[in-house]
């Protein structure tokens, strides 16, 4: 029997799968490793504990089994975007990482757009936000110039692992996309944007394929690993370029819905001149000359953990979601908008806020666990509506993380998109990713679409009831109309926050 290994670097740990030649997962296994906040809006981490806590958790996934390590054949990698790795010339980290959700960088971003202007969008397919990589350069340009100096080469995160683990530096462009340096359309870095902000072309990795060979373990790391020497590693990509392919999405028309503690709305396109006009993300897939849009809640799934933390603290997720299915579409007139941290898609507003609308004395607990739901629904409709006014056709959405975990909610994600919800067998997101690119890597497979039809099963679709559709139009109009009834007064508001 052969296996792949599929690796997903997260932000809080790194989790690693064993899946053999059907899709079955056979082993997993993940580790922890710790998030730096040294000032407020930072976010730091060591690269060495990813490294550290990756080789120890490819070691523990092939000791819990009998599998003989001459049977894995490969390994590939999902990685948090964004998060920026200094290297010297001789390999070694110059700093911690700053990572995707630090947000320290709004002067930067500013000055991204005064610099590029109209450019920015031509060239690298989206708006300047604190999140990318570049406004990250740019900071320690500013504050660290040293640092700078000394630099060679900037990393991704999954990129400095695969570094260490056998010596290569590259990186795959679903991941190069969201740094801000690359020409997404023409898969070069952008030699404008560089020469803008007097950064040396030679700063930038070699660009690949995510399906690409990147060389074997290096002998200590596949001794430390408990792997052979021979395993070829590949290059991987993005952590949602990766959920997408281990969602099937690898053809046009195919969408997924994705909600974590962010929400994902994510969708295959074909069209390299596609003009979004930054609303959405544009990032190049992980399938060749592919690329895939993307809108984002920034409070999906955490608006439901806040919500329970703050007024039902005592009582599981599946209690506190038991009686939603009695309460009717739209929750007797109750609306949430789930902008507690701000909102990026539509709005790239950092200081919006949420809101409850509508109460009365009528409202109990379950309309308003219900009310978050349908808001974080709504919120994530508003993608798909910037999707369909593009032409595409959405009327099948695949639902992965912690809204596939509740029928109710699934339904509702049928009635509000007023397309089938199909949920999977079995969900391992961008780990499945990962291990399908290795899969495809190896020749497994002749194309990741035929590895995707080996993989992936349905499990359960859901039809959208004409009734609750219409119910769910008519309060999403007035949903959209609370982001410019309320930007301002929140405005006002935060003045007295902490």
């Amino acid at each position: 029997m052969s296996y792949v290994i599929g690796v997903d670097l997260g932000t809080s740990a790194v989790k690693t799968v064993l899946v053999d030649r059907s899709g079955t997962v056979v082993a997993e296994h993940s580790e922890a490793y710790p998030l730096s906040q040294p000032k407020p809006g930072y976010s730091e981490q060591r690269p060495e504990d990813w490294v550290d806590k990756t080789v120890l958790s490819l070691r523990l996934l092939m000791e819990g089994n009998d599998i003989s390590p001459a049977e894995v054949e490969g390994l590939s990698f999902s990685g948090q975007m964004h998060g920026l790795v200094l290297v010297d010339g001789e390999g070694v980290v110059l700093r911690p990482a700053i990572l995707w959700n630090d947000t320290r960088t709004t002067a930067q971003c500013r000055r991204i757009e005064d610099t590029l202007q109209e450019k920015l969008l031509g060239i690298a397919r989206n708006r300047a936000l604190e999140g990318f990589t570049l406004p990250k350069i740019l900071w320690v340009q500013e504050f660290e110039p040293e640092l700078l100096d000394q630099a060679a080469l900037f990393l991704l995160p999954k990129d400095y692992v695969r570094y260490r683990l056998t010596g290569q530096y590259t990186m795959d462009y679903s991941d190069a996309a969201g740094t801000l340096l690359l020409d997404v359309a023409g898969k070069s870095w952008s030699a404008d944007i560089l020469d803008a902000f007097h950064l040396p072309h030679s700063f930038c990795p070699p660009l690949v394929e995510s399906f690409d060979e990147c060389g074997t373990l290096l002998p200590e790391i596949a001794r430390q690993s408990g792997l052979r020497p021979e395993t070829k590693v590949f290059a991987g990509g993005a952590d949602n370029a990766c959920g997408a392919i281990g969602a099937g999405i690898l053809e046009e028309g195919q969408t997924m819905c994705s909600i974590g503690t962010s929400g994902v709305v994510l969708s295959y396109e074909e069209r390299r001149e596609v003009d979004f006009e930054g609303k959405v993300h544009f990032f190049n897939h992980s399938e060749r000359d592919a690329y895939y849009i993307m809108g984002v809640t920034l409070a999906a799934g955490y608006s439901l953990t806040w919500f329970k933390d703050t007024f039902a603290p005592d009582v599981s997720f599946d209690e506190l979601l038991s009686d939603i299915g009695s309460i009717p579409a739209g929750s007797n007139g109750l609306l949430f908008t789930p902008y507690i941290v701000g909102e990026r898609t539509p709005h790239p507003d950092a200081a919006i806020r949420g809101s409850f609308i509508g109460m009365d004395a009528g409202h109990e607990l379950p309309h308003f666990a219900r009310s978050v739901l349908e808001g974080i629904t709504f919120s994530l409709r508003e993608s798909i509506d910037i999707l369909r006014a593009s032409g595409k056709q959405i009327d099948r959405v695949i639902s992965i993380g912690g809204g596939a975990k509740n029928e109710t909610w699934l339904q509702m994600q049928a009635d509000v998109f007023n397309a089938e919800i199909v949920k999977l067998e079995s969900e391992q997101g961008p780990a499945m990713g990962a291990a399908m690119l290795a899969a495809y890597g190896c020749g497994w497979f002749p194309s990741l679409q035929d590895c995707a039809r080996e993989f992936l099963r349905p499990a359960r679709a859901y039809s959208p009831d004409p009734e609750a559709v219409q119910v769910y139009d008519k309060l999403f109009g007035l949903y959209q109309s609370v982001y410019g009834a309320t930007r301002e007064l929140g405005a006002a508001l935060s003045a007295f926050r902490g």
